[in-house]
């Protein structure tokens, strides 16, 4: 705890905050483990049909920003607690609704939009919680401690889905992740508020010409972020036959991986500077999405699902330097409710391709192969490395 007590404030809330945060993702990990199997062999979702499933779980994502215009009176720490109990309702849901495309992605849409309105806070209340000159530090603890969670979580499924299969035991891990986030927002509120309510940013859009930069990167990470998160497990599933233990095993290496050098990325953005990060990371997406997209035509199959995997993992570390843009804004903003007003736009901005990408990829896919899927992702990543390069840095913060 002596590192907690070095980089955030002892009169904030960061105990309470940092057991939600390792709570729900306990249940964030039972429920990812599943959910991509559970949708391909009980729902039968194809390409396609995981594509328009993305769709509509990034659409709370897309209109984030107006979502919280309308809660403004709200402090920071009641919104997050706002967000905990939508999710705890489309967890639940998961649980009990039938099996059928549109009732599976309508549970889908209520969880995240209970995640999109959190994400919008955990970075914010991290970084307002921490103490001057440890953003990034307080941000790599935020993303360690929530890997922990979903590590466990991810354990629980690699054991279990050895000796059950079927609908029912995805239905009752389901319950077992409901279970948790509900104690993740009894956590949540030993919050106490601390937001002034008069703050005027949150009234609306908030957009700002000197954080312009700020929201293209946003596009650019979250165009190639997407292709990733939906479509990359799915490959797996799909394409190599991978079964929920073989998954969820992965999502333990690649929670371990993060867990273990999110502090060190953290450092790096402190010491050498958010530009540096930001460029670095997506020159070595290039390398990552060449091998997700061609393995099969180099390796064996068998071998090019271990390289898959591998590289699966390696974009999972190189994604966490998306906390150096949040770094940039802190060190743009003027006070910290223009951080949070920023990076809760910057969400917006940033689901405004990820919608799009998620049913232009399931088509890309299906039409023209999983290789132009991730030649797509690569070339949105150089397209982000070269904005990046244009970032004049202020003088506090080294190249």
């Amino acid at each position: 705890m002596n590192r907690f007590k070095e980089v955030f404030r002892e009169d904030s809330g960061y105990k309470a905050f940092f057991i939600s945060l390792l709570t729900m993702g306990l249940g964030y990990g039972i429920y990812k483990g599943v959910l991509d199997n559970y949708l391909s062999e009980i729902v039968q979702m194809g390409e396609l049909d995981r594509g328009f499933a993305e769709f509509f779980r990034e659409l709370p994502g897309l209109f984030l920003v107006f979502i919280l215009a309308a809660l403004y009176m709200l402090s920071a720490e009641n919104i997050y607690k706002l967000g905990s109990v939508i999710m705890l309702i489309g967890m639940g849901l998961h649980a009990i609704v039938s099996p059928t495309r549109v009732l599976v992605t309508l549970a889908i849409c209520v969880y995240s939009l209970g995640e999109h309105i959190q994400l919008g806070m955990k970075n914010t209340l991290c970084l307002e919680y921490s103490k001057p000159g440890y953003g990034g530090r307080a941000l790599g603890l935020q993303n360690g401690w929530y890997h922990i969670g979903t590590l466990a979580g991810y354990a629980v499924i690699i054991v279990a889905f050895l000796f059950v299969s079927g609908r029912g035991s995805f239905v009752s891990f389901f319950w077992v992740a409901t279970a948790l986030v509900a104690l993740g927002t009894l956590s949540s509120f030993r919050l106490k508020g601390s937001s002034a309510v008069s703050d005027e940013s949150r009234r609306r859009f908030y957009f700002r010409k000197k954080y312009t930069k700020y929201y293209m990167l946003e596009v650019f990470y979250g165009a190639r972020k997407q292709v990733f998160f939906t479509f990359g497990p799915y490959v797996l599933i799909r394409f190599y036959g991978a079964g929920t233990s073989v998954i969820s095993l992965l999502f333990a290496v690649t929670s371990i991986a993060s867990f273990l050098l999110a502090p060190t990325v953290g450092k790096l953005i402190d010491r050498i500077g958010y530009k540096t990060v930001m460029i670095a990371d997506t020159l070595i997406l290039v390398i990552v999405c060449f091998f997700y997209g061609f393995a099969h035509h180099i390796f064996p199959m068998n071998v090019a699902f271990v390289v898959c995997c591998v590289n699966y993992v390696l974009d999972s570390v190189i994604s966490m330097a998306s906390m150096a843009s949040n770094v940039y804004v802190q060190d743009l903003a003027d006070s910290q409710a223009e951080v949070r007003a920023t990076i809760s736009t910057g969400i917006s901005v940033n689901h405004l391709i990820t919608v799009f990408i998620a049913l232009f990829g399931g088509w890309v896919w299906q039409t023209l192969g999983i290789e132009t899927l991730f030649i797509l992702s690569a070339v949105l990543g150089l397209c982000n490395s070269a904005y990046a390069a244009t970032i004049k840095v202020p003088g506090k913060q080294r190249t």
